[in-house]
């Protein structure tokens, strides 16, 4: 079967650091060039692009292979795409000079390094090396904290254009040594570019990192870095069985960057539960601990004779007041003050939507919430809950449960809990016609009627 006219393999597979790879020569810039080039000549449809692993060439990469003519090409570099988009791809001559034709000389090299691979694993196996992916994820932490530190002194604005290790700790009031060792850092990272003593943003970091980008997520991202104090107390919670009391970032700069956080995800995951839910004919909507209002304005929008009533803390009704008078929603988005926790919540709702709270809550407050929001419900009303959903044995979806931890060391008995307890909880509280809906990504929704 041709799907396509062309299907091109690239090699992208990363090796440990001084182990010739295609990934270290460029890889990824090539593929960004090839995909951009097929789309700019209208070729989506005839060319399907495929990253993979070794292809056995990796001291001549980057290395692709083009079907269904089996051409290999060797050490293509960006400015090579457009002449094998051209030629090739639209013309049906290769590109010689970039071909590899010799196929006993391709066979015996690709023999050669899986040798040699077999070898050092073989080494590494015998002298009891950690498997470098398990040796990756344990250092993780090392660049985490180097991004969010440059996130929490805005070194990418300082940069800017363009800018000096001295310069950027000049902007931002830091030491220009000690500046200059983490821009070197996130250099080497690829989150910036250096030329000679000057270093630039790339593109991803111009785009989620710097002040001046309309995609700028650094408000957001602080809510990470404000997590990390209570992380490193993790040892001690799984000891003690609950979070440990630590001096916060300012309380103002805290919820700030919270609710900035929980926006930015809402805003991407509102289309997919408005659509899963199908709110047609509510009229009346209660959003507990709603937020920035994200959710409520989504689907006010969606719904046009829907009206929602937020329930949230003083500190955060502010900031859902700015969002939802940009939204240009005032007269049916409303907030009032309230504790998710003890407070009545009012009567005869359509629906009461639940989205991230959950797993702030010990089963028992979950199970006296759901029965406030029963009470609060019309009869045939819903209630959605949104959250992180495991599976029975509690091991996945796998941010779901590292996220448990994130409940342990942040809060009093919060937890990441399972679809039995959720039906549970429901049914005890007088709910029926318990359903579990999957949507994309870790946290899913429980929905039930009155």
């Amino acid at each position: 079967m041709e799907a396509f006219r062309f299907h091109v393999f690239v090699c992208d597979q990363q090796k440990p650091e001084g182990v010739p790879c295609c990934c270290a020569r460029g890889s990824g810039k090539v593929l960004d060039a090839l995909r951009r080039e097929i789309g700019a000549r209208g070729l989506e449809d005839e060319v399907q692009i495929t990253t993979c692993g070794s292809l056995g060439l990796c001291e001549h990469g980057p290395n692709m292979i083009v079907y269904p003519e089996g051409v290999w090409y060797s050490g293509v570099t960006p400015p090579d795409v457009a002449e094998i988009v051209r030629s090739h791809f639209q013309g049906g001559a290769p590109v010689e000079r970039l071909m590899l034709t010799d196929t006993a000389a391709v066979r015996s090299e690709i023999r050669a390094n899986r040798e040699r691979m077999m070898a050092a694993r073989r080494a590494r196996e015998a002298a009891g090396t950690l498997p470098d992916d398990l040796n990756d994820r344990i250092r993780a932490f090392q660049e985490s904290r180097a991004i969010l530190t440059a996130l929490e002194l805005d070194l990418f604005t300082a940069v800017g254009g363009g800018a000096s290790a001295e310069a950027v700790a000049a902007a931002a009031g830091t030491d220009a040594r000690a500046t200059g060792m983490l821009l070197n850092a996130l250099a080497a990272m690829g989150l910036l570019a250096k030329q000679n003593d000057n270093f630039r943003n790339t593109p991803v970091s111009e785009c989620y990192f710097c002040a001046s980008s309309p995609d700028n997520a650094r408000p957001a991202l602080l809510h990470i870095a404000h997590l990390w104090p209570r992380w490193s107390t993790l040892t001690d919670c799984v000891r003690a069985g609950t979070a440990m009391a630590r001096p916060e970032a300012a309380a103002a700069d805290w919820t700030e960057a919270f609710i900035a956080a929980m926006h930015r995800n809402a805003a991407e995951r509102a289309p997919h539960v408005v659509r899963a839910v199908g709110a047609e004919g509510v009229r009346r909507m209660l959003d507990v601990g709603g937020g920035s209002g994200a959710y409520s304005i989504a689907f006010a929008k969606a719904v046009p004779e829907l009206k929602s009533d937020i329930v949230d803390l003083a500190p955060v009704a502010p900031i859902a007041m700015r969002h939802i008078r940009k939204a240009g929603l005032t007269d049916r988005v409303s907030i009032r003050v309230g504790d998710l926790r003890t407070d009545q919540l009012g009567h005869d709702y359509g629906m009461v939507f639940v989205s991230a709270i959950c797993h702030m809550l010990s089963p028992e407050e979950n199970c006296d919430l759901l029965r406030r929001c029963h009470a609060a419900l019309a009869p045939g009303g819903r209630i959605v809950i949104q959250d992180f959903i495991l599976e029975p044995d509690k091991t996945a979806p796998r941010w779901g449960a590292l996220f448990a931890l994130n409940m342990l060391v942040g809060t009093r008995a919060g937890g990441s809990y399972s679809e039995p307890e959720y039906a549970g909880w429901l049914k005890s509280a007088g709910f029926h016609g318990i359903q579990r809906v999957r949507l994309p990504g870790p946290a899913g929704l429980m929905i039930a009627a009155r």
